[in-house]
C-alpha cells in the first residue's frame, strides 16, 4: 500500500502528489515554446479534458521565468459582464489578488470608480507589464463564463490592439495571452443575432495544435505509478491498451474507468479483489458500469443534444444509418461535433470520438423507439431464454433475430434495410444485454455494405457481421474478412446475419467451416 492514498481523480483539477495522473512534461515543453514566441492563443477543448489541470502545471512549469497571473472566469458573476465598468473593475481586482498572492503586495482598491473602463485597465495592466521583473502571461480559464459576448469582445478586442501595437512600436504588454474554454474563440456561445462580433477580435490567435488526449504510452506510465503502489500483477500493456481502444484517450474516460476498476470493480462480487479488477473481465465490468451511470460529461453532452437538434440528428444519421459524413469546413453542426467532443475529423470523413461515445448515443437514440418498436418489445418479453448459465446464447439470438424480422419486415425491400438494417438489429439486441452487456460497432468495417457488431456479455466477447447479400463470390469474400477478424479477437466461432433480398432465398441458420473457424449465418 502507499504511504499517501493516491487516487484516479475525475473531479476538478488533477494534482500529481494527490492523484494518478499522466506525465505532462511533453505538452508543457510544447505550449512553453508557444509562450516563448510570444503567442496568444486558445485553449478550447470539450468538458472534462483537462485543461484546468494543463494550466496549473503551465503555471508552476513557467513561473522561473515568466510572471504568471492565472484568473478564472467562473468566480465572475454574471453581473460583472453587464457594463464596461463593472467588467473592468472585477477583471482588475482579479489581476491584482493574484498578483498579491505572489508577489505579496498591498492591492488597490478600485471599487467605487464608477468611471473605471477598459482602456483605463489595459493602461494599468501596460503599466504592471513595463514595472515587472519578469515577462507577464495571461492565463484565463473558464472563458466560456462571460455572459455578455460584446463587453467581453470588447476586452478581447483591447487585447489584440496592445499584441499588434507590441509587434509594431515594441510597447509593453503581455507577453502571452492563454484562453481556455470549450467554445472555439467563444463563435459557438455568440447568439444568431450577434454573428457579427466574431469576424475579427481574436484572429491574432496561434493554432494550438497540443494533443491533450492520452496516448497509450501515457496511459501505461500512469497505471505503472499505480502498479508500483498496489502490486495487482496486471498486465500494464494489455489494459492501457483496452483503456485506449475504448477511449480513444479521451482524459475524462480513461481516468473514469480506472477509478471504477480501483473502487467500485474491486470489492465487487465477482471480482472481489484488485489482482481480479485490473483484467480484462474487470475492465469490461468497469465499461459496463460507466455506460449506466449519469455523471457531469453525459449530462453535459445530453444537454448539448437538446440544445442542438441539428447535430442530434447529424449524429442519428452517422450512428444509426451508418451514412458516411464528409467534414465540410463551415458547418456548425459539425464544427459542434468536434468542438463538444463527440466526434473527430478522420481522412475527411466524420467519426464519433470513442466507442463509450458511441454506444452511449446508440442507447440513447435506440431507446427513443424502443418503447414503440415491436421487435424490441419482443426481444424484452422473451430475454430470459438468451441467457444460459451466465452466459449468452448469441446462436440463438440470431435464430429468433431471423424468425422476428421475418415475421415483421419480411415484407420491405432492399432501400428499407441498407437504412434501417443495423437499427433494428440493435433494437432487438439492446433489450437482451441491457444491463449485462454492451455493444460497439467496430470502426474499421462500419459502412454501408458491412458491420462488426462486437457484443461484450460479462466478459464473453462476440462478433456478429452484419451485411447485405451481394452475391456468391462477395459473400465468400465476406467470410474470409470474418474468419481474419476472429483470429484478432482470438476466437474460433463468429456469426453473420445476412440480410437476402434474392426471391429464391433460403432464410435460417447454417455453419459453415473456415479452416479451424465456424461461422454461423443467420439468413433473412
Amino acid at each position: 500500500m502507499p504511504e499517501m492514498n493516491k487516487r484516479f481523480n475525475v473531479t476538478g483539477l488533477c494534482i500529481p502528489q494527490k492523484h494518478y495522473m499522466v506525465n505532462l512534461t511533453e505538452r508543457l515543453v510544447q505550449v512553453k515554446e508557444m509562450v516563448d514566441e510570444g503567442a496568444y492563443f486558445t485553449i478550447h477543448r470539450a468538458r472534462q479534458y483537462g485543461k484546468t489541470t494543463l494550466l496549473y502545471a503551465l503555471e508552476s512549469y513557467l513561473r522561473a521565468d515568466y510572471l504568471v497571473i492565472r484568473i478564472d472566469f467562473q468566480k465572475m458573476d454574471a453581473v460583472k459582464f453587464e457594463t464596461g465598468n463593472s467588467f473592468a473593475l472585477s477583471f482588475a481586482a482579479c489581476f491584482l489578488s493574484e498578483l498579491a498572492r505572489i508577489e505579496e503586495a498591498e492591492t488597490a482598491d478600485l471599487s467605487r470608480d464608477n468611471s473605471y473602463s477598459l482602456y483605463e485597465l489595459f493602461e494599468n495592466l501596460n503599466h504592471i507589464c513595463i514595472l515587472s521583473g519578469r515577462p507577464v502571461v495571461l492565463m484565463i480559464d473558464e472563458v466560456d463564463s462571460a455572459s455578455n459576448n460584446q463587453v467581453f469582445l470588447d476586452f478581447l478586442a483591447q487585447l489584440r490592439y496592445c499584441y499588434l501595437e507590441r509587434e509594431a512600436r515594441g510597447t509593453a504588454t503581455f507577453q502571452s495571452v492563454i484562453l481556455a474554454g470549450v467554445y472555439d474563440g467563444l463563435k459557438g456561445k455568440i447568439r444568431p443575432e450577434d454573428a457579427g462580433k466574431t469576424n475579427s477580435p481574436w484572429n491574432i490567435a496561434a493554432d494550438f495544435d497540443v494533443d491533450m488526449s492520452f496516448s497509450q504510452a501515457d496511459i501505461a506510465g500512469m497505471l505503472e505509478e499505480y502498479e508500483d503502489d498496489y502490486h495487482t500483477g496486471m498486465d500494464i500493456a494489455g489494459i492501457a491498451a483496452l483503456l485506449y481502444a475504448y477511449t480513444s484517450g479521451y482524459p475524462f474516460l480513461v481516468s473514469r474507468l480506472c477509478k471504477l476498476m480501483d473502487e467500485k470493480v474491486a470489492g465487487s462480487e465477482n471480482l472481489s479483489t484488485k489482482w481480479e479488477a485490473w483484467t480484462k473481465e474487470g475492465f469490461l465490468a468497469a465499461v459496463r458500469m460507466l455506460l449506466t451511470e449519469e455523471n457531469t460529461l453525459f449530462e453535459s453532452m445530453d444537454n448539448k443534444l437538446i440544445d442542438y437538434p441539428d447535430l442530434k440528428q447529424m449524429l442519428k444519421e452517422l450512428l444509426l444509418l451508418g451514412k458516411p459524413i464528409e467534414n465540410i469546413p463551415g458547418n456548425q453542426s459539425m464544427r459542434m461535433a468536434v468542438m463538444f467532443g463527440f466526434a473527430i475529423v478522420h481522412n475527411g470523413l466524420l467519426c464519433v470520438a470513442n466507442r463509450i461515445f458511441e454506444t452511449r448515443l446508440y442507447n440513447g437514440f435506440l431507446s427513443e423507439e424502443s418503447r414503440t418498436s415491436e421487435i424490441s418489445q419482443l426481444a424484452l418479453a422473451e430475454k430470459s431464454q438468451f441467457i444460459r448459465d451466465g452466459k449468452l446464447d448469441v446462436e440463438l439470438l440470431n435464430r429468433k433475430f431471423v424468425d422476428y424480422y421475418t415475421e415483421i419486415f419480411g415484407d420491405y425491400g432492399e432501400k428499407f434495410l441498407e437504412d434501417d438494417g443495423r437499427r433494428i438489429f440493435l433494437l432487438f439486441v439492446r433489450p437482451i444485454i441491457n444491463g449485462k452487456g454492451n455493444y460497439y460497432i467496430e470502426a474499421r468495417t462500419r459502412n454501408y455494405r458491412r458491420t462488426d457488431v462486437i457484443i461484450d456479455f460479462q466478459g464473453q466477447q462476440s462478433v456478429i457481421e452484419l451485411k447485405i447479400w451481394r452475391g456468391n463470390e462477395y459473400h465468400s469474400r465476406g467470410e474470409e474478412q470474418l474468419a481474419e477478424y476472429l483470429d484478432y479477437y482470438q476466437l474460433k466461432r463468429g456469426y453473420m446475419v445476412s440480410f437476402n433480398f434474392n426471391k429464391k432465398k433460403q432464410t435460417g441458420i447454417r455453419e459453415i467451416v473456415l479452416g479451424d473457424k465456424i461461422l454461423v449465418e443467420a439468413v433473412v
